[in-house]
């Protein structure tokens, strides 16, 4: 049986904590910001984590379940 290949775009977009959690980056930071705050703009630029609800899918694509 050939071996199970990871998606190429979830593999770019998340990365798996030391405790197997999964960082992710946050949305809406790549244009038109000029309009945003100077303080939204900055919590933007922080990591977090894929919700306990989506990570199950994460997870699946890559190849981690």
């Amino acid at each position: 049986m050939p071996k199970q290949k990871t998606k190429s775009s979830a593999k770019k977009r998340f990365k798996l904590t030391g405790t197997g959690k999964i960082k992710r980056k946050h949305a809406f930071k790549s244009h038109i910001l000029t309009k945003k705050s100077k303080k939204r703009k900055l919590a933007l630029t922080h990591d977090t984590t894929v919700h306990k609800s989506d990570e199950d899918n994460v997870k699946q694509m890559l190849r981690l379940k």
